[in-house]
């Protein structure tokens, strides 16, 4: 059974950090690019951030660029978001995706949400 969980959600001050954590299991992790994508209350779903496989190269929506980090670690099969400097546009519900093409067909995978709240 494939699942993607999510932790590390909470409520935090502007400003603060959180660091997210997606356990995966249930398929092959290291073959597959991981991202966080978010949705904001009232809002459509928005790509944050992707770490590939192999190189592990990654990317960022510009509304985070620079705040937030992203990573994996196949070993543990485990792929992480650092949350810094979090502001009002940050709250939303966060999900863990994982995603791979082979053979012209597309596998992907959501977890559950993990609640990002911002607030003083």
């Amino acid at each position: 059974e494939v699942q993607l969980v999510e932790s590390g959600g909470g409520m935090v001050q502007p400003g603060g950090s959180l660091r997210l954590a997606c356990a995966a299991s249930g398929f092959t992790f290291s073959s597959y690019a991981m991202s966080w994508v978010r949705q904001a209350p009232g809002k459509g779903l928005e790509w944050v951030s992707t770490i590939d496989t192999g190189d592990s190269s990654t990317s960022y929506a510009d509304s985070v660029k620079g705040r937030f980090t992203i990573s994996r670690d196949n070993a543990k099969n485990m792929v992480y978001l650092q949350m810094t400097s979090l502001n009002p546009a940050d709250p939303a519900v966060y999900y863990c995706n994982a995603r791979k093409w082979r053979f012209a067909r597309l596998y992907e995978y959501w977890g559950q949400v993990t609640q990002v709240t911002v607030s003083s």
